[in-house]
């Protein structure tokens, strides 16, 4: 579809027309905007001429704003401001350098690549550093320099939420094994419990003793390959958060006569005193969180 030139409106007659506003005169705006009187008297005229309305009226020496004029007021703001902004942000140059993010093992697979994915498309300039390792670890290593292995921001999942951290989303952890495996079947109980800085394993650990149930652990380590590998062959059960189960796995349901188990905290750490890059990086952090639940599963 064809537009002529009236459909389109000039941000430079409104800034014109604001400024006049705001300085309460032709002649203040004019100073204000570094040309001439008659310069800002055509652009006033211009913008009256496009809208097809009187935009001001003469009281004495003094301009008012006429019914037209007020109705434009608040719009022509917001046009104008949307027009600095989008000028400050397509001016300012991609950031440059690296951010060295903390992830657990456990959510790692199901969340991560779809950040790294739209930070990369947003700041091609930037790497990202991932740190793996069970959430406790990568706590610590937000205090540590990064020359020392620390790391900017962290994703952790707690059962609580400590300084510095906000709660991106709740997700219960759940008995998981094989698609129609027996392993929930055997005594003792069979179960992948991750290392002992795992935050998983004293849960279930007491959650099984406390269902005085017997067990025996199968895998001790919180990569999640061998955890999987453990869980397709049917040696083993193992305690996984809702949202990271993959499909080929199934969750185990009261009928399997395994203990309850509580909801997680999936947090973001954000210390003071980031780098513009790791800030960016921390909404992407967010925004991936603020869909639907169904976009965390691992396909």
């Amino acid at each position: 579809m064809y537009f002529s030139m009236e459909h389109n409106l000039d941000v430079g007659l409104l800034r014109a027309f604001l400024t006049v506003v705001e300085t309460g005169g032709v002649t203040r705006a004019a100073a204000v905007l570094s040309v001439s009187q008659a310069a800002v008297s055509q652009q006033v005229k211009r913008l009256e001429e496009v809208l097809e309305c009187r935009i001001f009226e003469r009281q004495g020496r003094h301009l008012v704003l006429a019914p037209a004029g007020e109705r434009l007021l608040a719009q022509a703001r917001r046009l104008v401001a949307q027009n600095d902004e989008l000028l400050a942000t397509m001016r300012t140059p991609p950031f440059e350098g690296e951010v060295r993010l903390g992830v657990p093992y456990d959510i790692i697979t199901s969340i991560v690549p779809a950040i790294l994915r739209g930070f990369a498309k947003a700041q091609p300039r930037v790497r990202v550093s991932l740190v793996c390792e069970d959430s406790r670890v990568v706590r610590e290593a937000l205090r540590q320099p990064i020359d020392r292995g620390g790391v900017d921001l962290a994703l952790t999942t707690e059962l609580d939420c400590g300084r510095h951290g906000e709660t991106l989303r709740t997700d219960r952890l759940v008995w998981v094994g094989a698609a129609g495996g027996d392993a929930h079947l055997k005594d003792p109980l069979p179960v992948s419990l991750g290392a002992p800085t795992c935050v998983f394993r004293p849960i279930a650990i007491e959650a099984l003793g406390k269902a005085r149930r017997n067990w025996r652990a199968v895998c001790e380590v919180s990569r999640l390959e061998p955890v999987h590998a453990v869980l397709e062959a049917g040696l083993a059960v193992a305690p996984l958060l809702r949202s990271s189960v993959p499909d080929r796995f199934e969750i185990l349901g009261r009928d399997a006569k395994l203990p309850p188990l509580p909801e997680f905290r999936i947090n973001l750490y954000v210390p003071p005193g980031l780098s513009p890059a790791a800030r960016i990086l921390a909404e992407h952090v967010r925004a991936a969180f603020s869909g639907p639940r169904k976009s965390l599963h691992n396909n």
